[in-house]
C-alpha cells in the first residue's frame, strides 16, 4: 500500500477517524519520556483506542518505546523518510498484522517489533543494512520474512516459536530456543534461492515487476502461483502480502490467458 505525501497533508496531525479507523497521524512529536519513563501527550487509556498509525513525512527516527504495548493497533503506515527505528518502538502491539516500513529504512534496533502476535509478513527494504537482536521475537504467527541478503541479522532476530521456524527442520533446545541463529539467519535469507523458487523471490521482492513475473508465469505456467515452498508459502501469498506490491495476480493471470488465445486463435 503506498500512500502519496499529499494523501498525508491532507490531515491535521493527531487522532481522528480515517477510513473507520480511529488513526494517529504522527509527525515525531515525543510520546514517551525516556528520562523518567512514562507516556507524554496522550495517555495509556487514549493510546488503547489507536488502530492505524500514519508516520509522516519527515520523521526519520522512530524513538525508543515511542509505540510500545498499543494494543488495538493493527495497521502500521511510514512515510519513505524513516531511516532508524529504535527499541521497543512498537513492541506488544498485540493486534499488529500489517506494516509498511520506509523504503529508506537503514536500521532496526533490538525488540522493536518483540511480540506483535498478530503479526504473519514483514518485508524488509533492502536499504536496511542492520536488523538487531530479538527485532521480531515472539511473533509467533510470522510465517514471511523477507530481507535482502546483503542485510545484517542479529542474535534470535526470530525466536523457535514463530511460525517461520516451526514449519523449518531446525532443532530447538530444552529453553524452546534454537541452537544455532547464524544458521537460521543464512537459512532467512537464502531459502528462496533457486530457479525452482524464481516466482516465489519474485512475488516476495522489492518492488515486484509485472513483466518479471509474467515471464516466470510463461515458462513455468499458472499453477506455479499455488506452489508452496519450503515452509508451505506459496507466490500468491507473497504478492498478496506484500506492502511494496503495485500489481495483482487476477491481471498477471488475464493477460496470460488472453495471449495464450491469442496463440490458439492465430
Amino acid at each position: 500500500m503506498r500512500v502519496q505525501t499529499e494523501d498525508w497533508q491532507r490531515f491535521i496531525l493527531g487522532v481522528r477517524n480515517y477510513k473507520g479507523k480511529k488513526t494517529l497521524f504522527w509527525n515525531g512529536e515525543r510520546l514517551w519520556d525516556e528520562e523518567n519513563g512514562g507516556h507524554l501527550i496522550y495517555n495509556w487509556e487514549e493510546r488503547q483506542t489507536w488502530q492505524v498509525i500514519m508516520v509522516l513525512p519527515g520523521v526519520e527516527v522512530i524513538p525508543k518505546c515511542t509505540f510500545d504495548k498499543c494494543s488495538n493497533v493493527q495497521k502500521v503506515i511510514m512515510a519513505d523518510t524513516v531511516r532508524r527505528i529504535e527499541y521497543h518502538a512498537f513492541m506488544y502491539c498485540d493486534s499488529l498484522a500489517y506494516v509498511r516500513l520506509s523504503t529508506n529504512l537503514e536500521y532496526i534496533e533490538r525488540w522493536a517489533f518483540g511480540f506483535c502476535t498478530s503479526l504473519t509478513s514483514i518485508f524488509i527494504p533492502p536499504s536496511c543494512t542492520d536488523i538487531h537482536d530479538y527485532v521480531f521475537y515472539g511473533c509467533y504467527k510470522l510465517i514471511i520474512l523477507s530481507v535482502s541478503q546483503t542485510t545484517q541479522l542479529g542474535e534470535y532476530v526470530i525466536g523457535a516459536n514463530t511460525a517461520l521456524i516451526r514449519a523449518s527442520s531446525f532443532p530447538t533446545d530444552g529453553r524452546g530456543n534454537y541452537t544455532n541463529h547464524e544458521d537460521v539467519n543464512t537459512w532467512i535469507k537464502n531459502r528462496l534461492q533457486g530457479d525452482e523458487f524464481a516466482l516465489h523471490r519474485a512475488c516476495s521482492s522489492f518492488n515486484p515487476l509485472e513483466e518479471v513475473i509474467y515471464n516466470i508465469i510463461s515458462r513455468q505456467g499458472v499453477k506455479a502461483f499455488k506452489k508452496p515452498d519450503s515452509v508451505g508459502v506459496t507466490p500468491s501469498q507473497y504478492l498478496s502480502e506484500n506492502p511494496f506490491a503495485e500489481i495483482e495476480e487476477q491481471k498477471i493471470l488475464k493477460r496470460y490467458i488472453l495471449d495464450m488465445m491469442g496463440e490458439i486463435v492465430s
